[in-house]
C-alpha cells in the first residue's frame, strides 16, 4: 500500500504534520510512516563513545519515535490507520531519498514555524529536499491545521505538464478535505495580456470533476503578487510546481522558495512536472 511520509523532530511543528498526515490517511486509505533521521554525528563524545553507547542511543532515539507516532495516532477515529516508524542515521535528505527509493511513496509531509521563520525539520535542508526528490510534499507551517473545505490555490503560468503522479496527488488532497472549487491564479507582469484560454481548457479537462475558478493579477513581482493573493483571499494551501525551463521554476528557485515558506503561514505543497 503507499505510504504519506512524515518527517520529524519531534517538535511542535512535526506533530502538526503529523496531525495532517492521519487525517489525509484515514480518508484515503493510506499508510504512514514517520521517519526520523539522526545525524552522523549525533550522540558521539568521542571521549566516551564505544559501540555499545551509541547502540543504546540509537535504540533510545527509536524508543521515542514509536512513542511519537503512537502517541499521535492513538485517537479512536485514527485505529485503522497503519504507522510504521524509520529511525535511520544520516542527513535527512539521504534518508529520505533511501526510503523513497524502495517504497511507494505518495506524499511527503514537512512541518516548519511559518511566519516566525524556517526552522525544525526543514531548516537549510528544506530547498534541496523539493529540488532534487521529486516526490509531491507538503510542507505545513505551525499555524496551519488541518480542516474541511480549505480553499486551496494551484499557482500557475499555463505551461506547466503536471505528471500524471502530481495530478492524482492533488485530486486527493482536493477529495480528502472536502474542497468545492480550485482556485488558479496567474500573475501577469502586464495588466493587459489576456486570459490564457488554451491552459484554462487543458486545466479543466484534467480536473473536470473539479470546479475551476481562475484569477489573474497583475504584479510587477510574481512572488509577491502570490502572496497578497494568497492572503487577501483566504488561500489555505498554496500549490506551486517544480520545473528548470521558464518563469515559474525562477520564482521557486532556492532561495525563493525558502522566502515564500518564510513569509507565508499557509500550508505549500510543491508539485513536479
Amino acid at each position: 500500500m503507499k505510504k504519506i511520509l512524515v518527517a520529524t523532530d519531534f517538535s511542535n511543528c512535526a506533530s502538526n504534520a503529523m496531525d495532517y498526515a492521519l487525517e489525509l490517511a484515514r480518508i484515503l486509505h493510506l499508510e504512514v510512516c514517520a521517519i526520523h533521521a539522526i545525524h552522523p554525528t549525533e550522540g558521539i563524545d568521542n571521549s566516551i563513545y564505544n559501540a555499545i553507547y551509541i547502540e543504546n542511543y540509537y535504540n533510545s532515539k527509536r524508543e521515542a519515535l514509536s512513542h511519537w507516532a503512537l502517541e499521535r495516532s492513538s485517537k479512536p477515529e485514527y485505529r485503522e490507520v497503519k504507522v510504521q516508524t524509520l529511525c535511520a542515521v544520516g542527513f535527512l535528505n539521504t534518508v529520505i531519498s533511501n526510503y523513497i527509493e524502495s517504497n511507494p511513496v505518495e506524499l511527503l509531509l514537512m512541518g516548519i514555524t511559518g511566519s516566525t521563520g524556517i526552522t525544525g525539520i526543514v531548516g537549510s535542508t528544506a530547498n534541496m529536499i523539493v529540488s532534487k526528490l521529486k516526490v509531491p510534499t507538503l510542507v505545513i507551517p505551525l499555524e496551519s491545521k488541518p480542516f474541511k473545505n480549505p480553499v486551496i490555490t494551484l499557482a500557475t503560468d499555463f505551461s506547466t505538464q503536471l505528471s500524471v503522479i502530481d495530478v492524482s496527488i492533488l485530486k486527493e488532497v482536493i477529495f480528502a478535505f472536502g474542497s468545492e472549487e480550485l482556485h488558479v491564479l496567474n500573475v501577469m507582469e502586464k495588466p493587459d495580456m489576456p486570459p490564457v484560454t488554451t491552459g484554462e481548457k487543458a486545466l479543466e479537462t484534467i480536473f473536470k470533476d473539479t470546479h475551476l475558478v481562475f484569477n489573474y493579477i497583475s504584479h510587477s513581482n510574481t512572488t509577491d503578487g502570490i502572496m497578497d493573493f494568497i492572503e487577501s483571499n483566504k488561500t489555505d494551501i498554496l500549490c506551486v510546481v517544480k520545473h528548470h525551463h521558464n518563469m515559474l521554476y525562477r520564482i521557486f528557485n532556492r532561495s525563493t522558495v525558502n522566502q515564500v515558506m518564510n513569509k507565508s503561514i499557509k500550508a505549500i505543497l510543491v508539485l513536479h512536472e
